[in-house]
């Protein structure tokens, strides 16, 4: 029953690499973001993407610092340590 569930696991992970990395196939085509003052920024659209989810994921990431150093201060040691 656990191989059975792990290779399961893995078929799903295996999907969701195999969905991801069509959709970077796609969308090569090359798209621009404009900022201000005119600058501008061409990339493929993946790679934007990609940009994209890595600020969200920092930005998550940089959000949770502040909770895991209160929760670290918090904590006491084992056995009186």
């Amino acid at each position: 029953m656990r191989s059975a569930l792990r290779l399961l696991k893995w078929l799903l992970k295996a999907a969701v690499f195999f969905t991801l990395f069509a959709f970077a196939l796609n969308n090569q085509g090359n798209a621009t973001i404009y900022f201000f003052f005119g600058y501008h920024w061409t990339a493929p659209l993946a790679l934007i993407v990609l940009a994209a989810f890595a600020a969200g994921f920092m930005v998550g990431i940089l959000g949770m610092v502040p909770r895991w150093r209160r929760q670290k201060n918090n904590t006491t040691l084992p056995n009186g340590i």
